[in-house]
Parts: structure tokens; C-alpha cells; sequence
């Protein structure tokens, strides 16, 4: 008996879960972007599958605080005014946990718009406990570029540990641990407008 209890609750929890997706899926607040990093440079020749999802688009004022933050303090107190954001999405990739990505915007293009985003990146056990100098690329950033009119001409780059500073020219620059990678085979599965 206690063993048909246990999995009657399961199976509960698995239904109430599935409603709930479905229905985030309905109302139109969530878009997930599929698409497959493959390296460059030094790390051609790899790929893996990415998968954006994006629950809400950043505010103005989200991006305000980040310039702000920025301003006074470059990569670390960016870091810090991330840590404080609501959840805009997720990032994920297979067979790992994947994590909250912090700030995400659409721009508007002749073709269609760009997603950027911008959050923490998750940094191992491993390098904490041996005081790696990956540590200090403590961001992860990101741009797809979505064409509507040539689906085949949409694509991306992914910055997986990166960090931010501003250059002799007073412009904002990103310094990588690793080489990016490209973000190509976009499937955009944004949810149909209501009419």
C-alpha cells in the first residue's frame, strides 16, 4: 500500500508539472533557442548543443543598473549587481545542470533581432579548490543573431568564461580564457503571437 501511495504521488507530481510547462508554453512566456556551439581556433573541430531559454526579457532599468555597476567598478561589481538579478532564464547544455542566466535582451534588426545575455558563469569545484586563474573569467555572454526572413543565415557566438573591462579607448572590451565559439543551426521556438 505504501508503495502505491509513493507512486501515485509521483505520478501526480509529474502531471501537475507537465500542466504547469504546458501552460507557460500557452501564455506565451517562454521562447527557447536551440542551437549547436562549435569551436574555433584551437578548439575546431568540437561541438556540443546549447539551449537558451528565456522566461522574461531584462528591463531598461536592469540594463541601467548593470552600466552603472559596470561603470563603478568594471568585471567585479558586474559581477556582483548580476548576482543580485532576478532570473531571466536559463542556459543550458547536455548532460549538465545548465544555470540562471541573468540578463537577457532582444534588439530589433532589419532581419529579425538579436538575444544577448549576460550572467554568472558557474565556476567548478575543482577550479575554487585549486585557486585556478580561470576563476577570474567568472562571466558567461552571449549574442544569436534570429533572421526571419533566411532562417539558415541565423547564428551566434558564445563567450563560456569570459570577463569584461573597458580599453584604452574608453570602449568596453572582453577578455577570454578560451577562443568563443560559434552558435550555428539556430531553432528559434518562440511561442505564435495572440491575434
Amino acid at each position: 500500500m505504501n508503495s502505491k501511495l509513493k507512486l501515485f504521488r509521483t505520478a501526480r507530481c509529474i502531471v501537475l508539472a507537465t500542466i504547469l510547462t504546458m501552460a507557460v508554453f500557452v501564455f506565451g512566456q517562454v521562447e527557447t533557442i536551440d542551437a549547436t556551439a562549435r569551436g574555433t581556433s584551437t578548439q575546431m573541430g568540437g561541438t556540443f548543443s546549447v539551449k537558451v531559454i528565456v522566461t522574461q526579457f531584462s528591463t531598461p532599468e536592469d540594463r541601467a543598473t548593470l552600466v552603472d555597476a559596470f561603470k563603478k567598478g568594471s568585471n567585479e561589481a558586474l559581477v556582483k549587481a548580476l548576482e543580485k538579478m532576478k532570473s531571466s532564464g536559463r542556459i543550458q547544455v547536455p548532460g549538465r545542470v545548465g544555470y540562471d542566466l541573468a540578463y537577457v535582451v532582444s534588439i530589433p534588426t532589419p532581419t529579425g533581432r538579436k538575444i544577448r545575455f549576460i550572467t554568472n558563469r558557474r565556476i567548478a569545484f575543482l577550479e575554487a579548490a585549486r585557486d585556478t586563474r580561470s576563476q577570474a573569467y567568472d562571466l558567461t555572454a552571449g549574442e544569436i543573431e534570429i533572421n526571419d526572413q533566411e532562417k539558415n543565415r541565423s547564428g551566434g557566438v558564445l563567450y563560456p568564461a569570459a570577463q569584461f573591462g573597458i580599453d584604452s579607448d574608453g570602449q568596453v572590451s572582453i577578455t577570454l580564457r578560451q577562443n568563443p565559439w560559434q552558435l550555428v543551426n539556430i531553432i528559434d521556438w518562440k511561442p505564435k503571437s495572440k491575434e
